[in-house]
């Protein structure tokens, strides 16, 4: 991923993997094999994404490598693993072929599991930065704006100042439905020098649109497309046909685009990357 991102003339399309709950990885192998002739260039593989257990990130990595020849990211959080845990994954995805990383908190842990869970964080994203560079990996990091951290969007702008300055070599943001949000985040992050890939989620059902607006952190939908979903005869057009506006978007206000199919719908990425 690192020469396509020194590319300047190039728009760089991943496409986000949630590993299986289990150990049999064939099904979403074949399903990934299926968007062979589509037009991206990699996987990005999530880390037990909503504090759930799924197969490792790193395993499922390298069997995407191996099995479909198609670039994979590594996923990695700091809710997750210790300082030696981290390092150790770092060594191991280096020698396992791997090139490239994206570092984040981590989502956190539901209420109702945390008489069960432990979250770790003896590091910080910025520590995760240094350990993956010096481990060789080229590394990414999440824009997140969380609405809930003190200072909201400005707070966000400077937390990706300082995970660049730690050494973050591009940034992911949080999903983006319309121009205005899409042009705001590219407008406040420019002055940082790092390339910026523009999160793109379809939305599936006006509940869904709702759902993410109004119970995920960092996801806000707005209330014209809320709406577009709500009096839409086929949502699930409607959602994909939003997708493919902002990854038009996208192609004129950042270095690419990561599309996150929703539930493993990967079929919404013919409507997409057409």
């Amino acid at each position: 991923m690192e020469k396509l991102f020194a590319d300047k003339d190039r728009f760089i399309v991943t496409v986000e993997v949630v590993p299986p709950a289990g150990p049999d990885a064939g099904p979403l192998l074949s399903e990934l094999n299926s968007l062979k002739d589509l037009s991206f260039d990699g996987f990005s593989v999530a880390t037990n994404p909503v504090a759930k257990a799924r197969m490792s990130a790193m395993a499922m990595c390298k069997l995407i490598q191996s099995e479909l020849a198609r670039t994979a990211i590594l996923h990695c959080t700091i809710r997750d693993h210790n300082r030696i845990a981290v390092q150790g994954e770092f060594w191991g995805a280096k020698a396992l072929g791997l090139k490239t990383v994206m570092v984040a908190t981590g989502d956190n842990v539901a209420l109702k599991d945390r008489g069960l869970v432990s979250r770790v964080g003896d590091v910080n994203v910025c520590d995760l930065i240094t350990m993956a560079r010096e481990a060789g990996l080229f590394t990414g990091v999440v824009l997140d704006t969380k609405p809930e951290l003190s200072g909201g969007f400005e707070r966000a702008v400077r937390r990706l100042e300082e995970k660049a300055k730690a050494g973050a070599q591009y940034a992911v943001t949080q999903p983006v439905y319309d121009e205005q949000g899409a042009r705001a985040i590219a407008d406040a992050v420019k002055h940082i020098g790092i390339p910026v890939i523009l999160g793109i989620l379809p939305l599936r059902t006006f509940k869904h649109a709702e759902f993410l607006h109004t119970k995920v952190s960092g996801i806000a939908v707005p209330d014209q497309v809320r709406k577009r979903m709500e009096t839409a005869k086929d949502p699930v057009a409607e959602g994909a046909k939003n997708a493919r506006e902002v990854f038009e978007i996208a192609k004129d206000l950042f270095k690419g685009a990561c599309v996150m199919p929703p539930f493993d719908h990967f079929e919404v990425l013919f409507d997409i990357l057409k």
